[in-house]
């Protein structure tokens, strides 16, 4: 955020033209990838029949059931990589471990790969050696992929060669037919089950308040998924930035935009879950999602635990390029293109393009980065922001949901956020990587009026609070009718000054004399280093590939104490 009359670097580069071709139909290759040995080819020659026999016998009868492997894998006999490739030829799926970051000549750094199953891509693992790049990825996948074998363990073949008993109705099971393709569909299942978590939360909560019920077109919900189900814990609405000057107290919101607004709910759920993991109470502990995770002193997210993101409507900015930018890339100018997938700014609910000469910076007071930048930056920093990286590893959405229901195309989304910081992984600190998330539309959680558009109100709520706040957009404050409100001064429980509470509240459970003795929350931010770093990293990366320059927040944004 920077006040009125700031300057823009207008710097361009080719990665335009590169993003572009990206957009062109794609012919499959992989820098380097390892195939599973059920698709390498049968060889032509005498042994060809033998060989094919050989396979099919392997397929039909197993030597070892996939449950005794995942059972010898739990209990740390057996190597993730390992099992994986013995679960590729017994269920008979397509599986690669490719790598994902071109390290170039720099010395010191580390490799990435990630697992890709039927096309299906998991997290991203990093590692030191190439050898242990492959065991993260490995283990990431299999986080997702054997809750998804042991909701179908019914159909998973036995060791011994007699078929189990047929079932009433003589059916084949997708699983019989094809075992990946089943857990694919279970993939697409869940993205059904997301929007619909998410409608029955934004209703539950707009039955209790249905005066606000016109803030539900902007809804942004995170969503934690496990093996028991996806719950929705954090939720924002909203489409506008405040019109009053900087705060110099952390009592103003500045943007009440839904994601913003969404992913600042989700940081008071992982405030929360923090006092519980420090608690002194061993239930409360254990009830955290979060827990020990070696020796980096650094709590990261249980195993089995993935965080997604639901919008309503495509983000602001760069995610909303025109369709013919997508449908003919070579026949638009270089200067249209740099200016429909460059950095945007938001003002009063406007979006600009950093390079746009049409904006009057004299004529706003405040300004900020679009959703989709801040999504942007979100997928490499981490959604936990520079104070909760003090005590937690970064923590990224491993899909994003489109419920725009006027939405046909994705592809500024992909462009925007799969591609502007491509490449950068390899620059990054240790646990900082660019996180690719799954995106795709699903069904709308609520119409999209053109009212829910002109409204200045923001809604928020977050698991365990006992009702919604309801915020002016445009003051940046808590409305008198608001269900909930924090006091006589109208300032929101998600403002600067409330989050900076909530970090000191943690820093003394964790017994961190350092974050306790700061003076102000500028300066506990800078002593998250290699967030900071990452986040200078990705900044001037965003510049050289010629998006734009990302706009300096105002110090007196974060100059203040308690």
């Amino acid at each position: 955020m920077i006040a009125s009359g700031g300057s823009f670097p207008r710097s361009r580069g080719s990665s335009f033209a590169q993003i572009l071709m990206k957009n062109l139909p794609a012919t499959p290759g992989l820098t380097q990838s390892y195939e599973s040995q059920s698709t390498l080819p049968i060889p032509k020659g005498p042994r060809k029949d033998v060989l094919h026999q050989q396979v099919k016998s392997y397929a039909a009868k197993p030597k070892v059931s996939p449950k005794t492997l995942v059972d010898r894998y739990m209990q740390g006999d057996l190597h993730a990589v390992s099992l994986l490739h013995q679960l590729a030829q017994i269920l008979q799926f397509h599986l690669e471990i490719k790598e994902t970051v071109t390290t170039g000549n720099v010395p010191g750094l580390y490799f990435a790969f990630c697992v890709v199953i039927d096309g299906v891509e998991y997290k991203t693992g990093m590692g030191l050696t190439k050898k242990d790049a492959r065991l993260k990825a490995a283990e990431f996948a299999l986080q997702e992929l054997l809750p998804s074998l042991e909701s179908l363990k019914s159909f998973l073949p036995e060791a011994s060669g007699v078929p189990p008993p047929l079932p009433v109705k003589e059916e084949h099971s997708m699983f019989d037919i094809q075992p990946c393709r089943a857990i694919c569909e279970r993939k697409k299942s869940v993205n059904l089950q997301i929007p619909n978590a998410v409608r029955d939360q934004l209703t539950k909560l707009l039955n209790s308040h249905p005066e606000f019920s016109a803030c539900a077109g902007t809804t942004a919900a995170f969503i934690i998924q496990t093996s028991s189900g996806c719950d929705v814990v954090a939720l924002g609405t909203g489409n506008y930035n405040t019109k009053e000057n900087a705060s110099s107290r952390g009592r103003i919101l500045h943007d009440s935009h839904a994601v913003v607004t969404a992913r600042r709910s989700l940081m008071r759920f992982l405030y929360r879950h923090l006092l519980m993991f420090f608690s002194k109470t061993a239930d409360l502990t254990q009830k955290s999602i979060f827990h020990q995770n070696g020796s980096s002193g650094l709590l990261s997210l249980k195993s089995g635990i993935t965080l997604h993101l639901y919008v309503n409507q495509l983000p602001k900015g760069a995610a909303q390029i025109p369709s013919k930018l997508r449908l003919r890339p070579l026949s638009i100018l270089a200067w249209q293109v740099n200016s429909d997938i460059s950095l945007h700014l938001s003002v009063e609910g406007k979006v600009f393009s950093v390079f746009a000469s049409t904006f009057d910076h004299s004529a706003s007071k405040l300004v900020s980065m679009s959703t989709t930048d801040k999504i942007t930056q979100w997928q490499v920093l981490g959604y936990q922001g520079a104070l909760l990286s003090h005590f937690i590893e970064p923590i990224y959405v491993q899909s994003i949901l489109i419920g725009d229901s006027g939405c046909s195309d994705i592809r500024g989304m992909e462009i925007s956020v799969n591609q502007r910081a491509e490449g950068i992984t390899s620059q990054l600190p240790l646990f900082y990587c660019m996180m690719r998330p799954h995106i795709t539309l699903v069904p709308s959680v609520a119409a999209n009026s053109p009212e829910s558009g002109q409204l200045t109100y923001s809604m928020n709520w977050s698991e365990g609070d006992s009702s919604v706040e309801v915020v002016d957009g445009l003051e940046g404050k808590t409305i008198e009718g608001s269900p909930f409100k924090s006091g006589s001064a109208l300032a929101s429980r998600l403002c600067k000054a409330a989050m900076l509470h909530r970090f000191k509240l943690v820093a003394k459970e964790a017994q961190r004399e350092d974050l306790l003795a700061t003076s102000s929350c500028r300066e506990a931010k800078r002593m998250a280093k290699p967030y900071q770093e990452a986040k200078n990293i990705l900044r001037a990366y965003l510049l050289q590939q010629g998006f734009g320059s990302w706009l300096v927040k105002l110090s007196v944004c974060d100059n203040f104490s308690m």
